[in-house]
C-alpha cells in the first residue's frame, strides 16, 4: 500500500527452539495508530524490538520508513521514538536534564533541544516538575516523561510497548489523553497492549496475536462486528455452578462459553436472550447484559480469556 510506513511478509523470530513470532505479515499507514492485541507471550513484544531494529527477524522481510530493518537499522533508530514496557529513566537527574541528555543521544545541539524539551515538558503536563529529580514523580508521571522523551528527536515512528501497565484508572486516561493527541497531530503510533479498552480507544487497527501469530486483523469495530454478536449476557455463578447450567441454557443465543465463575450467552437481542435463561428456571447469583468487546473477540478466536 502506498504510504505504508511499515511493511512485514513473513516476519519470524526463533529464539533457540522457541518461534516468538511465527511468519506474520501486516502493514501501517503513515499516521495511523496501530496497536497489537494478545496476552503475554502471544508475540506482541517480540515483533515490537524487531520493529524497532533492536532485535533481528529470523526469517522475512520488515521495511521500515522505505529501509530494511536489517541493513538499515541505524538510520531507522534515528527516526523512531521508543517507549519500552519498563522505565530506563535516569532517576537521580531532574526531569529536564532526562530530556536533554537524550537529546544529545541523537545528536541533536543544546539550541535545538532546550525549546524541544520546554515544548514536551507543556505536553506531557510536567512544566511544574521539570527541576524535580525524576525519582520524586508517581508513576504516571514518569511515564508521561518517558514518552515526551522518546519525542525528542521529532520521530517518524513511535513505538509504545505496554504502555499503560501497573498505572491507575486516572493516570491511565491521562496518559490516553497525551497520545490521542499525538495522533491527533499525525504522528505514526505502535503500541502493544492487553488492555481492550485501550486497544478500542487508542487504535485505528488492530492485529489480534495469539501462539506468536496473528488470527485477526481490522478496526476495533470491524474485529467485534466480525466475530462477535452485538450483546452478550454474562450470568455469574458460585463458582463450579455454572458447569450445571450449562446444559440448560443451551441453545440461547448464537453461542454460550464457559468461564471458571460465568457463562457467557452472545445474542443479538440480550433481553430476549435473558428472558429465555430466566424462563427455563436458572437462576445466577447475578447477570449482566452488555455491548460485546474485543475481550470476546479474543475469547472467540483463541478459547481463552485476554487477560489470564
Amino acid at each position: 500500500m502506498q504510504g505504508d510506513l511499515i511493511t512485514a511478509r513473513g516476519l519470524t523470530k526463533i529464539y533457540d527452539t522457541f518461534t516468538a513470532v511465527d511468519g506474520i505479515d501486516f502493514q501501517v499507514a503513515r499516521g495511523e495508530a496501530f496497536g497489537f492485541l494478545g496476552p503475554n507471550g502471544a508475540g506482541k513484544s517480540s515483533t515490537m524490538r524487531m520493529i524497532g531494529c533492536v532485535s533481528p527477524p529470523t526469517r522475512g522481510e520488515l521495511s521500515i520508513l522505505g529501509m530494511d530493518a536489517t541493513r538499515d537499522a541505524t538510520r531507522i533508530k534515528a527516526r523512531l521514538g521508543s517507549v519500552p514496557q519498563d522505565d530506563t529513566l535516569d532517576r537521580e537527574l531532574t526531569v529536564r536534564e532526562n530530556l536533554h541528555i537524550y537529546g544529545r543521544y541523537f545528536g541533536m545541539r543544546r539550541a535545538e533541544i532546550r525549546p524541544r524539551a520546554e515544548q514536551l515538558l507543556e505536553f506531557a503536563r510536567l512544566t511544574e516538575k521539570a527541576d524535580q529529580r525524576v525519582d520524586s514523580l508517581s508513576g504516571g508521571m514518569r511515564r508521561r516523561l518517558t514518552i515526551a522523551r522518546a519525542l525528542i528527536n521529532s520521530p517518524d515512528l513511535v513505538l509504545l510497548d505496554e504502555p499503560t501497565t501497573g498505572l491507575d484508572p486516572q493516570a491511565r486516561h491521562l496518559l490516553w489523553e497525551r497520545l490521542f493527541q499525538l495522533k491527533q497531530d499525525g504522528v505514526t503510533l505502535i503500541l502493544t497492549t492487553h488492555y481492550m479498552d485501550e486497544a478500542e480507544q487508542l487504535c485505528d487497527r488492530l492485529a489480534v496475536m495469539d501462539g506468536g501469530r496473528i488470527v485477526a486483523e481490522g478496526s476495533p469495530r470491524e474485529l467485534i462486528d466480525r466475530y462477535v454478536t452485538r450483546e452478550v449476557v454474562e450470568l455469574r455463578f458460585v463458582p463450579g455452578e455454572q458447569r450445571k447450567a450449562l446444559e440448560q441454557v443451551a441453545g440461547i443465543g448464537s453461542r454460550i462459553d464457559e468461564l471458571p465463575d460465568r457463562l457467557l450467552c452472545y445474542a443479538d437481542d440480550g433481553e430476549n436472550a435473558l428472558a429465555e435463561v430466566h424462563r427455563r428456571g436458572v437462576t445466577p447469583v447475578t447477570t449482566l447484559i452488555r455491548r460485546a468487546s474485543l475481550e470476546d473477540v479474543f475469547l472467540t478466536l483463541t478459547g481463552r480469556s485476554l487477560i489470564e
